[in-house]
């Protein structure tokens, strides 16, 4: 992949409309964000006392497994030293959740306030961080707080308010303006859990609630329309950091809420790199699936873990992929 240059960084920056601060500052995060390693990195943290025996979680024993993933990922002594690795106080950071069917589910508000915190570590101003999803509605159902114009963090849903028509490969839309003109980054972060069509919903899946038209984009399992969306520049140069909801994951009926499908893993998994992400998320449901006597998610079903790699999104060779526990 090559090196973002400074020239670059303008210019993209005038084609999505943010004024942005501190150019300097700005650019190194943007140029560090976009420097792979020759192995994408993807970190696992697992604790089982993050889930107590009501099910609630201990946001303490949270943040400290976040801040370990970000400490090992980015190769510093601790997880502020990380989050200041991958964000300036000049950025304006989007946190893409996943809402639509509820708690259970659904990212929960706990992991998402926990990303928050990481991103107030490194000096990102709280009214510069915007939680969102497609619907304020689905946030509301899973326990977030609304806060379009308050002061602090903000929280809503792109409900209806989409930008300009993009095509890109099959992918035809009109994606949030969230990502194509109010942020300088985004943090992804979804739930993990098995889906009827794509055989996973994770990192690029999580992107069906990015646009306004996601029920055009399920034929052939979504591919190749998940890598075609992630592959979009606005959206491949923005996407910055992804963290996934693994605490209770679920390894089938999704993406609907399946409870007896569900189990305690108690973890995060945290990377730069979308597609391999998906496929380390994939290899853990695909393992509780066999301990549990069902047949794996089929090779097709997942073809745009392939179809994502060769456009440049990321890496699903496991031989190019780096698993690090937290």
């Amino acid at each position: 992949m090559t090196k973002t240059t400074r020239r670059e960084f303008l210019k993209q920056a005038a084609l999505t409309g943010v004024a942005i601060s501190g150019i300097p500052a700005a650019v190194e995060a943007a140029e560090k964000a976009t420097i792979r390693p020759e192995k994408s990195r993807v970190v696992i943290a697992r604790d089982t006392a993050v889930l107590r025996d009501n099910g609630e979680v201990d946001v303490k024993v949270l943040q400290k497994m976040m801040d370990r993933s970000i400490a090992k990922l980015t190769g510093t002594k601790s997880g502020v030293e990380g989050w200041k690795k991958l964000f300036t106080p000049d950025d304006v950071v989007g946190i893409k959740v996943n809402c639509l069917f509820g708690k259970g589910a659904s990212t929960r508000p706990e992991v998402a306030w926990a990303v928050v915190s990481g991103l107030l570590s490194a000096g990102v101003k709280a009214e510069n961080i915007i939680i969102w999803d497609r619907s304020t509605g689905d946030l509301v159902k899973v326990g977030y707080k609304p806060n379009k114009n308050g002061p602090g963090v903000k929280c809503y849903g792109d409900d209806g308010d989409w930008g300009e028509l993009i095509e890109q490969g099959s992918f035809k839309g009109r994606i949030t303006k969230i990502i194509s003109e109010k942020v300088t980054a985004f943090v992804n972060v979804p739930i993990l859990k098995t889906h009827g069509i794509a055989g996973v919903s994770i990192a690029l899946k999580n992107h069906y609630g990015s646009f306004d038209n996601p029920g055009s984009h399920h034929s052939n399992n979504c591919n190749p329309a998940l890598a075609d969306f992630s592959a979009i520049p606005v959206v491949k140069k923005k996407s910055r950091l992804i963290v996934v909801d693994a605490l209770r994951p679920q390894y089938n009926g999704g993406p609907g809420l399946k409870v007896d499908a569900q189990w305690n893993y108690c973890g995060l998994l945290v990377g730069r790199d979308p597609v391999a992400i998906d496929y380390q998320g994939l290899s853990i449901i695909q393992e509780k699936r066999a301990n549990v006597g069902l047949k794996p998610i089929e090779a097709n079903t997942t073809a745009w873990l392939q179809s994502a790699q060769d456009r440049g999104v990321g890496v699903c060779d496991p031989q190019k992929i780096e698993v690090v526990m937290a």
